[in-house]
């Protein structure tokens, strides 16, 4: 009797911590109910134009020499002609959008409708409509687009800035054409950089974002839209738990220039940056890691009118602070052009104060780098110095192929510990926030022995066409 007591009140006890469970779960369903509706899928049609010869299955273009050749001898058996395919032919694709105003402004992906020859927005209620593309910004994947409709739905729209990590958030869209699909994550993180995205801080999610998601909204609990589902990170093409997007206040900001100008201005110095490190913060004096570090500055550029130096860690730019490298490409752009605006650096183990009038960032993007010859052929005989290296003098003529007045190559690395690479060019050593230029090999050697064997510094480097800081920490007598 007392064995069945026992069994009963371990089952009551379980289920009643079950039911706790499932009360703490978060309810979707008045969410959807109040915001589905303002959920649109989108229908793009994109007509591609087939350059390639398509008779015979030629893979020549008509006016390639071995057009003529292929046209003649390069025929199938039999029919004398191989398979034709059409001159031009059109591409369908589909995502998702979300209604902003009640008379038919849409916000969508800019990747959603590029290139497209038609779109056609279908709200729940299934009717369809001719959409007219207001503007897109590729940089942002942001895009704008019209319905001419009245009393539409429209999505209640919410402020990131107040987005926790670890909060619930939904996602409505279309993945692979299934129209208000809803699914829902958490907020994995904030303020994500991503290759090659340098101008948003995306919210990270887990949310099931799939293709056809794409410009889809996310909600936050109490049904506003935090960001536009934008990106997944997948090995297969399908959902892995990676999910990004851009946040809904950078989405209105793109929205109102592209409204008012018909595209988006953003702002640019001219600067090549790195992330800072411990180990780089140390060799540059720095009480704690943060800022920018600038690795190169582009000739009459803001930066360099502005006397920002090479080396320089750039820790506040119009009063915003820089916690992390990726935060100075975003505050940047969001800088209308022409404005003037203060900048803090870190340089020679203090902080200083400059100003700096901010340029129009060009549409195709920056400007292409000067390329040079980076590999000096001498055959002086030169000594491992005590970083493990064999370093020579640069020619005159060197010089002036790499647009630099100093610096010595790297000829040989014999310590594998040392990130250097045959090709690179010392440009000046930085220890304590003293940064000296690297002029001779004799000289480098000779700053090399002014320090202790645990000494963090730091080596800037030109590498190909770009240039770098590489910190050592800690070094021998090249053995």
């Amino acid at each position: 009797m007392l064995k069945r007591f026992v069994v009963f009140l371990g089952l009551l006890v379980a289920t009643t911590f079950a039911v706790a469970q499932v009360k703490d779960l978060p309810d979707f369903t008045n969410l959807v109910e109040k915001q589905g509706a303002a959920v649109v899928n989108i229908t793009t049609t994109q007509v591609i134009k087939n350059n390639r010869m398509m008779q015979g299955g030629s893979p020549f273009d008509e006016d390639d020499p071995a057009f003529e050749f292929f046209k003649r001898f390069g025929q199938g058996q039999g029919q004398g002609q191989g398979p034709s395919m059409p001159r031009e032919y059109e591409n369908k694709g589909t995502g998702s959008g979300f209604i902003i105003s009640a008379d038919g402004y849409i916000l969508t992906n800019a990747h959603v409708v590029a290139d497209a020859s038609e779109v056609v927005v279908r709200l729940t209620d299934k009717r369809e409509f001719k959409a007219k593309v207001l503007g897109s910004d590729k940089r942002s994947d942001v895009a704008l687009i019209k319905i001419e409709a009245s009393g539409l739905p429209v999505a209640a729209l919410g402020d990131p800035n107040k987005l926790k990590v670890g909060e619930w958030v939904v996602a409505i869209g279309s993945p692979f054409g299934l129209e208000n699909t809803v699914t829902a994550g958490i907020v994995s993180a904030k303020g994500r950089s991503l290759p090659q995205e340098n101008y948003v801080p995306f919210i990270q999610t887990d949310a099931a974002i799939n293709p056809g998601n794409s410009g889809g909204p996310l909600f936050n609990m109490r049904g506003e839209v935090v960001g536009i589902n934008s990106q997944i990170y997948s090995r297969s093409g399908g959902y892995m738990g990676l999910s990004f997007a851009i946040p809904i206040d950078i989405a209105l900001e793109v929205k109102n220039q592209l409204l008012a100008h018909g595209k988006v201005s953003r702002g640019r110095i001219g600067v090549a940056i790195q992330e800072m490190t411990k180990d780089l913060a140390d060799s540059f004096g720095m009480p704690k890691v943060q800022g920018a570090l600038v690795a190169s500055v582009e000739k009459d550029t803001p930066a360099d009118k502005a006397g920002i130096e090479e080396g320089d860690v750039i820790l506040k730019f119009d009063a915003k602070s820089i916690v992390q490298s990726s935060d100075l490409p975003r505050i940047v752009a969001m800088t209308r052009p022409g404005n003037t605006v203060p900048v803090e650096v870190w340089r020679k183990g203090a902080s200083r104060s400059l100003s700096i009038t901010v340029a129009e960032m060009p549409e195709d993007g920056a400007p292409a780098q000067r390329s040079g010859k980076r590999r000096n052929k001498q055959s002086e005989a030169s000594s491992v110095n005590r970083l493990g290296l064999v370093v020579i003098e640069l020619s005159a003529e060197q010089r002036k192929q790499l647009g630099i007045d100093n610096g010595v190559l790297v000829e040989d690395v014999r310590d594998a510990r040392i990130d250097l690479r045959p090709g690179d060019v010392i440009l000046t050593l930085i220890n304590k926030g003293v940064k000296t230029s690297v002029k001779s090999a004799a000289q480098f050697d000779s700053l090399l022995s002014q320090l202790d064997k645990t000494a963090t510094f730091s080596l800037q480097v030109r590498r190909g066409d770009n240039q770098t800081y590489i910190t050592i920490k800690g070094f021998g007598d090249g053995k």
